[in-house]
């Protein structure tokens, strides 16, 4: 391209300031424009330096804040039922372990999962999925782990891609069938050993998760049984996330940092050790103040040694049935400050580009920048901490995903 030729674009976005969250800061570009090519930024930078350029449609967002649509790296969308009992008797005293004795918990999800058709599955996951887009997710991580065999998993993993596919969003989708005991089962080795030789062999050949879970705790998997999974998985080319060191410290973020792990997320218990494993491994920590908050927990994620470790942290929703039913990640970022004192800039962090990490797509996600596809949100705010301020409320003007306009699915009619 020549000087004299006008640079060609599909689509030019302008008329607001940018927080661009390139390296985890704000990075602020004011009266900012991004050009879109074929779903990706081809150039952002100040209105004022604009090349000539030749765009099929000019958008003039009026005022406010853009910044990279949010990316909800952690949650649990599909599943048949509530636990809204469970809610009430945890704040009558019961504890999350002895519900889960009980036969409560993860196994009544399982239960209600099991017993849900795949449309019936979809309908309900997409109540909880538009929520989460009203409050500017343009991706999604959803993972299984309520069917625990293998036709129920697959089952939850195909509503998670068909989801993807009726609505404007990124999702990601988990294989997470270490989760709890299916009730058919009354031997935890040989439930792995189940998920090792039939589960992953078969969703791997189906190609319907992008990566591996697990939940390693004393009321789930042992860090043992949990590394078995993941040889198994890494065999198959899935890469791993852990549930690790919510309830007591097992040392699976460390096992599970010797696979390179994603994430590690919860981790309300991880020590020095573990984090200096993440350091080496790249691992991200995941902070899940949803579930913190649920179940009333007093030990918080340690911030100060993470901060000092590097470590990238990223901030879910961890929406669930039981333990987070959250459905706003705005209000999680709020948590993550007021809860366990993050700054705002370091919370739209963990809800953009470390969020990304943690998912495997830095190279195309989480901050605005050309190359990267052209995912943001214009919210109507005087500056970017106020994301983390509010809690609640519309803030969002207009969601773009993948370089288009999308407020809403594209079952109702909305340009995608």
């Amino acid at each position: 391209m020549t000087n004299d030729t006008p640079m060609k674009l599909d689509s030019l976005w302008r008329g607001a300031n940018v927080a661009t969250m390139k390296s985890g800061q704000y990075s602020v570009i004011e009266n900012a424009a991004i050009g879109v090519v074929s779903g990706r930024i081809v150039w952002i930078g100040k209105a004022r330096d604009l090349p000539d350029y030749d765009a099929q449609t000019e958008h003039d967002l009026g005022g406010g804040w853009v910044t990279p649509g949010l990316i909800d790296c952690h949650t649990h969308l599909v599943f048949g039922g509530n636990r809204a009992g469970e809610f009430e008797q945890r704040l009558n005293g019961v504890s999350y372990q002895e519900i889960a004795k009980q036969g409560g918990g993860i196994a009544s999800s399982v239960k209600a999962t099991r017993d849900a058709s795949e449309a019936e599955l979809i309908t309900s996951a997409s109540r909880r999925l538009k929520s989460l887009m009203a409050d500017g997710v343009t991706t999604v991580e959803i993972k299984s782990g309520y069917g625990l065999s293998l036709d129920s998993e697959l089952k939850m993993l195909n509503v998670a891609t068909q989801l993807g596919k009726q609505f404007p969003v990124t999702v990601k989708r988990t294989c997470l069938a270490a989760h709890a005991m299916p009730p058919e089962f009354d031997d935890k080795d040989a439930y792995i050993d189940y998920l090792c030789e039939t589960v992953l062999p078969k969703v791997a050949e189906l190609r319907v998760a992008d990566a591996v879970d697990a939940f390693c705790e004393g009321i789930a998997f042992s860090t043992e049984q949990v590394e078995r999974y993941f040889k198994t998985a890494e065999s198959l080319g899935l890469p791993v996330k852990i549930h690790a060191e919510q309830l007591t410290s097992q040392g699976g973020t460390r096992m599970a940092s010797s696979f390179k792990a994603l994430s590690a997320d919860h981790i309300e218990f991880i020590e020095e050790s573990d984090v200096k494993v993440m350091a080496e491994s790249g691992t991200v920590a995941v902070l899940l103040p949803g579930a913190f908050f649920t179940l009333k927990e007093t030990q918080r994620p340690p911030i100060a040694l993470l901060r000092q470790y590097g470590i990238p942290m990223a901030i879910a929703t961890d929406a669930n049935p039981g333990t987070s039913p959250a459905l706003s990640l705005r209000l999680m970022m709020n948590m993550a400050c007021t809860l366990f004192a993050l700054t705002p800039e370091e919370s739209l962090a963990g809800a953009t580009i470390h969020a990304a990490k943690a998912l495997g797509m830095t190279d195309t996600h989480g901050s605005l920048e050309v190359g990267k596809v052209a995912d943001f949100v214009c919210w109507d705010v005087e500056s970017p901490g106020e994301l983390s301020y509010w809690l609640g409320g519309s803030l969002m003007k207009t969601r773009v995903h993948e370089g288009k306009r999308s407020e809403g699915s594209k079952n109702q009619g909305e340009p995608a």
